[in-house]
């Protein structure tokens, strides 16, 4: 049965990394159809942690994306929150379930404002209109090959206001900054704590 799950995180922010994902889909435009981008990021560093691009929607598609996550973690011995919208993969029991087995605690957007899951939204768009994957790809195959570039540069190379100008890679490894949100009220929010 799927089921919705209640937004833990709401009006809080990461201390640390590996503290909080935040998951998304986005499409990728080719000129054999539209294909698909699941992606899980790190809310704390920025780092991309899992992706999958595909030419479907299926769960399967979010489920590869957060294994390949759970492939790249660092903190082995912390907890994970899981936040995404209410799109039927992320309620899907089979992915919750593979999520919950790895030690992974859920939570949902409760209402359709993107600020309930605006870095998942702002990393969609950086990588559509930084990298070129807002374009109409050739192919499956040629969009593979951007996103992987696309998802390198933006780890390693590219530097982030939000984390004082350094690299989500080098931050997940080094984490001694102070959050920065970028909401709406732009108050002082409580810190994550789990």
């Amino acid at each position: 049965m799927y089921k919705k799950y209640k937004n833990l995180v709401k009006d809080h922010v990461p201390t640390r990394p590996e503290q909080l994902w935040v998951s998304d889909i986005t499409y990728i435009k080719t000129e054999n159809g539209h294909n698909y981008l699941a992606l899980v990021t790190d809310a704390y560093s920025k780092q991309i942690m899992g992706y999958k691009i595909d030419n479907h929607m299926r769960t399967s598609l979010c489920s590869d994306a957060l294994a390949m996550a759970i492939k790249n973690r660092k903190y082995h011995n912390q907890k994970i929150i899981h936040h995404s919208d209410r799109g039927f993969q992320y309620c899907n029991p089979k992915y919750t379930a593979f999520a919950e087995e790895n030690g992974i605690i859920i939570s949902m957007t409760e209402q359709y404002d993107p600020y309930e899951n605006a870095v998942a939204e702002r990393i969609n768009r950086t990588l559509k209109y930084e990298y070129g994957l807002k374009q109409n790809i050739k192919n499956t195959e040629l969009a593979q090959k951007m996103t992987d570039q696309a998802v390198y540069i933006y780890n390693n190379l590219r530097t982030h206001f939000s984390i004082d100008l350094r690299k989500p890679a080098e931050v997940h490894l080094n984490p001694n900054i102070k959050y920065k949100s970028y909401r709406k009220n732009n108050v002082n929010l409580p810190e994550l704590k789990i």
